[in-house]
C-alpha cells in the first residue's frame, strides 16, 4: 500500500507531466516565426523587433489571421530551425536554386542586391569574382552570400571569414582583419552609416554579384512540413497586402 506522501508525490508528478505536456502540444500546434538581425530589414531597436521585412511579415500575419511572436536569433540557428521543425516561418531569406526544395516559398517581401563591399576610401580592381580569391572576405554563417561563395570554390579559413552577425563583419572590415565583405546593399549602407555617424556615407561596392540567387528580393518561406493550406493562405495574404497599398506604404518608410 502506498503511503500518503508517496501518493502526493505521484499526483504532483502527474500534474506536472500534464501541464508541460499540454504546453508542448500547444507549442507544436502553433506557428513559429524566426528571423535574424539584418538591419534595416529585421532589427531590434529599443527592445522591439522592427524593420521593413518585419513590418511586412506582421501585416501578412494579421491579414492571414495568425498571431505568433517573432523570434530573432543568429541566422545559422534560425535556418536550422526552419529546416528541421514543423510549421516554421522564416524571413528575410533569399530564394536560391540550392534552397528551392528545402522550403515552401510564400513570396518576396523586400528588394535586395548583392555586392562585394569595401570601406569608404578603399579601392579594388575587381573585374570578376576570380580577382577576389586573393583577398579575405567576411561572410555570415549559412547565409546566401556565404553559400554562394563556397559554391564558387571559396573556403572558410582560406579566403572566407565567417561570423554569426553582419555587425561583426563590418567590425572586421574596420579593424583591417578582412579586405572585403559580401552583403546586400541596404544592410551594408545601413551599418556603415550607423558606424560612422554620417547619414550620407555608404559602403563601397567593388563587385556586383548579379548572378547571386535571390537577386529579385528577400522572401518569406515555410519549413517543408508545413501544411499546404497554411502556405497558400499566407501567399494570398501577402498578395492582398501588396495589392491594397500596405506594402508600398511600408517600403516608403524604409527605402529612403
Amino acid at each position: 500500500m502506498n503511503s500518503p506522501s508517496f501518493r502526493h508525490l505521484t499526483l504532483a508528478l502527474s500534474l506536472l507531466a500534464l501541464l508541460f505536456g499540454g504546453q508542448t502540444a500547444c507549442a507544436h500546434g502553433g506557428l513559429t516565426v524566426v528571423t535574424e538581425e539584418l538591419p534595416p530589414y529585421n532589427m531590434t531597436l529599443d527592445g522591439k523587433l522592427t524593420g521593413m521585412s518585419t513590418e511586412v511579415v506582421q501585416a501578412v500575419l494579421k491579414e492571414a489571421g495568425e498571431t505568433a511572436p517573432i523570434q530573432s536569433m543568429p541566422w545559422a540557428r534560425a535556418y536550422d530551425i526552419a529546416l528541421n521543425s514543423e510549421k516554421v516561418l522564416i524571413y528575410s531569406i533569399a530564394r536560391t536554386a540550392q534552397r528551392e526544395t528545402l522550403f515552401k516559398w510564400v513570396g518576396v517581401i523586400a528588394p535586395t542586391r548583392w555586392y562585394l563591399f569595401s570601406l569608404p576610401g578603399t579601392q579594388f580592381n575587381l573585374k570578376s569574382l576570380e580577382d577576389a580569391r586573393q583577398y579575405q572576405i567576411a561572410t555570415v554563417k549559412d547565409d546566401v552570400g556565404e553559400q554562394y561563395l563556397i559554391d564558387k570554390g571559396f573556403a572558410i579559413g582560406r579566403n572566407l571569414q565567417s561570423s554569426n552577425k553582419y555587425e561583426h563583419n563590418y567590425a572586421k572590415l574596420k579593424a583591417g582583419r578582412v579586405d572585403l565583405w559580401i552583403s546586400n546593399e541596404l544592410n551594408a549602407h545601413y551599418l556603415v552609416r550607423k558606424g560612422s555617424g554620417n547619414p550620407h556615407e555608404n559602403a563601397v561596392p567593388q563587385l556586383s554579384l548579379d548572378d547571386l540567387g535571390g537577386a529579385n528580393g528577400l522572401c518569406m518561406a515555410f519549413s517543408r512540413n508545413t501544411p499546404d493550406e497554411v502556405v497558400e493562405r499566407f501567399r494570398h495574404a501577402l498578395a492582398r497586402v501588396r495589392a491594397d497599398g500596405r506594402y508600398d506604404a511600408i517600403a516608403a518608410r524604409w527605402l529612403k
